[in-house]
C-alpha cells in the first residue's frame, strides 16, 4: 500500500496565480533545496484554472506548471486533482496524478489507514457532479478548443475577483456527511473546503491562499504549518 512519509509536506488550495505567489515561492524553494521533503502532495486547486488538452490555459501558471515537471524528475509527488485543475495526466506525465473518480486514494500513514482526497468527491448535489462530468470530458474540452481564448480570459478574469477564503457554516454536518464514505479510515485528508479543521478523524487542510499555511508530517501526525515555519531545511 501506497505510504506517507515522514517529512511529507502536503499544500491544498493555492489558487495561483491569482491569490498569491505562495505556492511558486514553495516550488522554487523545492528546487533549489532550501525546502527539503520526503514526499510533495498537491491536495487540488493548487492552480486556479489548469486543465489538459489545451496550451492556451497553461500561458497563465507557465513557470509553476515547469518547476513542477522538473521537480518531478527527483522527487516524489502525488497530485489530487480539484475542481480548478483537473486531466494533468499528461500535463505531468512524471506526477503520480489521481483524477477525481479515482479518489480518494488510501496510504498509511505509521498504523493508520489514511484516505485522501481533494475534497469534492463525497456529499455533493447531483447537479455538480453532472458538471464535473461535462467539464472534464477531453472531447468537450477539444470542441470549445475554437472558442477557447474567450472562455478562458472571461473565466480567468471572474476568478481573479472572486472570494474564495469564507467560514463555513455547518461544516460540522458536512464532515459527517462525508465520513460516511470513509468507513474503514482511520483517518481522512482534504482539502477544497479551506476551514483549516480538524474534526474527530477528519482533517481539512489549511488553504494556502486563505490561511496562508500547509501541512507536515512531523513524528507521525499532520500539522499545520505557515508558510514561514517551512523555510528551514528539514
Amino acid at each position: 500500500m501506497l505510504e506517507i512519509k515522514e517529512h511529507a509536506l502536503l499544500i491544498a488550495d493555492s489558487h495561483y496565480p491569482h491569490h498569491g505567489d505562495a505556492f511558486l515561492t514553495i516550488l522554487k524553494k523545492l528546487h533549489t533545496g532550501e525546502i527539503k521533503v520526503s514526499q510533495l502532495f498537491l491536495m487540488g486547486d493548487n492552480f486556479d484554472l489548469l486543465f489538459g488538452y489545451n496550451d492556451y490555459i497553461q500561458t497563465f501558471s507557465s513557470e509553476a506548471i515547469s518547476l513542477l515537471q522538473t521537480l518531478s524528475q527527483k522527487m516524489e509527488i502525488h497530485y489530487f486533482e480539484g475542481n480548478h485543475d483537473f486531466c494533468l495526466k499528461e500535463l505531468f506525465p512524471d506526477i503520480h496524478v489521481y483524477d477525481r473518480n479515482e479518489q480518494p486514494v488510501i496510504f498509511t500513514l505509521g498504523e493508520k489507514k489514511v484516505g485522501l482526497s481533494h475534497g469534492d468527491r463525497f456529499a455533493t448535489e447531483v447537479g455538480y457532479d453532472l458538471y464535473c462530468k461535462i467539464i472534464r470530458s477531453r472531447t468537450i474540452l477539444t470542441l470549445l478548443r475554437p472558442f477557447e481564448k474567450i472562455i478562458i480570459d472571461d473565466r480567468i478574469q471572474k476568478l481573479s475577483k472572486k472570494n474564495i477564503c469564507h467560514t463555513f457554516t455547518g461544516f460540522d454536518t458536512k464532515v459527517k456527511e462525508i465520513m460516511k464514505h470513509y468507513e474503514s479510515c482511520d483517518l481522512v485528508i482534504e482539502g477544497h473546503y479551506h476551514q483549516a479543521k480538524v474534526l474527530g478523524k477528519y482533517i481539512s487542510l489549511p488553504s494556502l491562499a486563505c490561511q496562508g499555511a500547509v501541512a507536515m508530517v512531523k513524528k507521525g501526525k499532520v500539522e499545520f504549518v505557515p508558510l514561514k515555519q517551512i523555510e528551514i531545511p528539514l
